[in-house]
């Protein structure tokens, strides 16, 4: 019995294109999760891409700002970030680098990019913490370049493994809450790849270079460069490179199906609880 025997074909279900933004001091950055479009994917809040190779667009940075009740996932692929934290935390995030960073019951960070030779690109995703975790103590679970595995299960076909697992490996990002799979995909010019998403798992692919045909038969969709599609009807996800070549990230989480309650840097359950991170940041209980 083959693979597309034993699971259902996954599809994209929606199509998504990212559009401008700014955040920090002005960083400019497009937005794909957390917009008009597509709000939330539970348990996904936001997902922004940032990338350029003019100074000005990114060198104010993201000064002191505060979090609580969510996770926020940095993922480098050119460029270095600094980051500074209330906690007396510090660390630089080089091209490659990845760091998951669950802020609980809150803290207050400062994320800088510093100007180095050629480009500056990677994203950011917020990954909402269930009701139970979200006043839990702030950690960090971050990695070198060198530390997350790559594989190749298919040939012209190189898998990053950042969360989740792609055969026997694992990447080393663990959140038994989310049980996130977090894949950088890059295929070359006829490669095609089938990888099989945890059941029940809410997932997207983000195309960031080329375009990539997802899906089997007549369910199969293109993603251009910037498109983001939404996944669905099954497990298995059939990817192959649409022109010359393709890199995407395959992203899927648990949904907790939680009440969400957002303003700006806070996500918990309630306008109340809401409420309350106001106070406690304002009184520096963060």
């Amino acid at each position: 019995m083959n693979a597309t025997t034993r699971f259902h074909a996954s599809r994209v279900t929606r199509k998504i294109r990212g559009t401008a933004a700014s955040d920090g001091a002005g960083v400019k950055l497009t937005r794909v999760i957390g917009g008009a479009e597509l709000p939330d994917l539970d348990p996904f809040l936001l997902l922004d891409e940032f990338g350029t190779d003019k100074p000005e667009d990114y060198l104010a940075g993201f000064p002191d700002h505060p979090h609580r009740g969510f996770e926020t996932v940095t993922y480098m692929l050119d460029g270095r970030m600094r980051h500074r934290d209330n906690h007396g935390n510090e660390g630089l995030l080089g091209p490659g680098s990845v760091q998951w960073m669950t802020a609980g019951r809150g803290l207050v960070h400062s994320e800088m990019p510093e100007q180095q030779a050629g480009r500056m690109r990677g994203f950011q995703l917020w990954v909402n913490l269930p009701a139970k975790d979200k006043m839990a103590v702030p950690k960090y679970q971050e990695f070198a370049a060198e530390r997350i595995p790559v594989v190749t299960p298919a040939n012209g076909v190189t898998v990053k493994v950042i969360a989740g697992t792609v055969g026997d490996v694992r990447g080393p990002i663990t959140q038994p809450a989310t049980d996130p799979v977090y894949l950088d995909v890059a295929l070359e010019r006829g490669a095609t790849w089938e990888y099989v998403l945890p059941e029940g798992h809410n997932a997207f692919a983000y195309v960031f270079e080329g375009e990539a045909k997802l899906g089997e038969g007549e369910d199969v969709r293109v993603l251009a460069t910037h498109e983001l599609g939404v996944l669905g009807g099954g497990d298995l996800l059939r990817m192959e490179a649409g022109g010359e070549s393709a890199r995407l990230i395959l992203v899927g989480g648990h949904p907790l199906r939680e009440p969400v309650a957002r303003y700006g840097p806070f996500v918990m359950n309630t306008k109340q609880e809401v409420m309350q991170a106001f106070v406690d940041f304002q009184e520096g209980k963060f």
